[in-house]
């Protein structure tokens, strides 16, 4: 019988997977890949996130979870000592244990009888009343927590002088978690990050780290972190105009890096094409049309697409770059986009500029 190693590893290798591909595609750390195939399970923080990626790579792979699952609890009782007492336990004769059994039968007629005896003559009912757990609500009192949570519990996040609101609403296939930007869905070992203020920045990292799928009895268990790395902010907008010419073709951009797209003598319309490969919060903003001004977002899930048309630039927004696969399509051609890593929030813009020698650049620049 093939161990839990040898079966993940197999199953991968009749795909022709490798384990860079795999982590790529699913969004797992190469080094929790190795770890898995190696049944090395002291690399994971925890026992609840090697179950989560142990559901999820068997599920990418179409094994069944509840076989690996089995697989791993036999692993780890075989790695308990078995106690010299419980071999050596000495097992009494069938006479003796007939006698105990006989005498514990007694014992329970008789209190049977007196049980009946005294419901039966007395005049009050006893209703038992099972009170529902009432939900709690919770604080973040540093810069993480990771706690189970249980449908209707909430959290409140501080930030500045406001506290913001987190409701675990649904357990199902996947979490469904009210915040203050929209609901957030989060499928086991999957995190996301979430705006709280409406500033366009990820201001925490919300992590499920294991639950059971359409069972609420048991919590889900939910890590936040606040997220101190991310530091992007939009630039303010450019003045709206329809009319691509050489004064107000290229706006201000206040970019760390800006990639050539496109060059042409003159700016065309282009459509910027987006499919999704996990859940992402993806905001976009047509640039410099009158009739199309105002933010669209949407909160996209794995196969969803997007199609959008411009003539000068379209700003975006993503929430987990990685999970978002972008390509150009203008002027007869098509070219790919990568704006950023897994988990990473990219504010970035799609846009038409001049140059000095007169040409047009349709150009991708990341906002700081």
């Amino acid at each position: 019988m093939e161990s839990l190693g040898e079966k993940l590893k197999s199953a991968r290798k009749s795909k022709e997977y490798s384990l860079d591909f795999v982590s790529r595609d699913t969004n797992i750390a190469g080094r929790y890949l190795e770890a898995l195939e190696r049944e090395d399970f002291s690399v994971f923080p925890g026992e609840a996130y090697a179950l989560g990626f142990l559901r999820n790579y068997g599920e990418y792979l179409g094994l069944q979870a509840e076989e690996l699952l089995s697989l791993y609890r036999a692993l780890k009782i075989q790695e308990q000592s078995v106690p010299v007492e419980a071999l050596l336990k000495f097992h009494p004769r069938i006479s003796r244990i007939l006698i105990t059994v006989f005498l514990i039968l007694l014992v329970l007629g008789l209190a049977g009888g007196g049980v009946y005896l005294f419901l039966r003559n007395s005049s009050a009912e006893v209703v038992a009343e099972v009170k529902p757990r009432e939900p709690a609500v919770y604080t973040l009192e540093g810069p993480a927590m990771e706690r189970r949570f249980y449908r209707g519990d909430a959290v409140l996040i501080p930030l500045e002088t406001t506290q913001y609101r987190l409701d675990l609403s649904k357990i199902e296939e996947i979490l469904t978690i009210a915040t203050p930007s929209g609901p957030v869905y989060l499928d086991i070992s999957q995190e996301v990050n979430v705006d709280l203020n409406g500033d366009g920045l990820g201001d925490i990292r919300v992590t499920a780290a294991d639950f059971v799928k359409n069972d609420s009895a048991i919590g889900a268990l939910i890590r936040i972190e606040q997220n101190n790395e991310i530091h992007i902010a939009e630039s303010p907008p450019s003045e709206v105009s329809t009319d691509p010419s050489p004064q107000n073709s290229n706006p201000p951009v206040s970019a760390s890096a800006a990639t050539t797209v496109f060059s042409s003598p003159t700016p065309y319309p282009f459509t910027l094409q987006a499919v999704f490969q996990g859940y992402c919060m993806f905001r976009w903003e047509i640039l410099a049309e009158r009739d199309r001004q105002g933010r669209n977002e949407r909160y996209f899930q794995r196969t969803d697409e997007l199609n959008v048309q411009a003539q000068n630039g379209i700003r975006i927004w993503a929430s987990n770059a990685m999970v978002v696969k972008l390509q150009v399509i203008g002027g007869g051609r098509t070219m790919p986009l990568e704006i950023g890593d897994a988990g990473e929030v990219v504010v970035a813009d799609i846009r038409w500029i001049r140059d000095e020698d007169g040409r047009y650049r349709l150009v991708l620049a990341h906002l700081d």
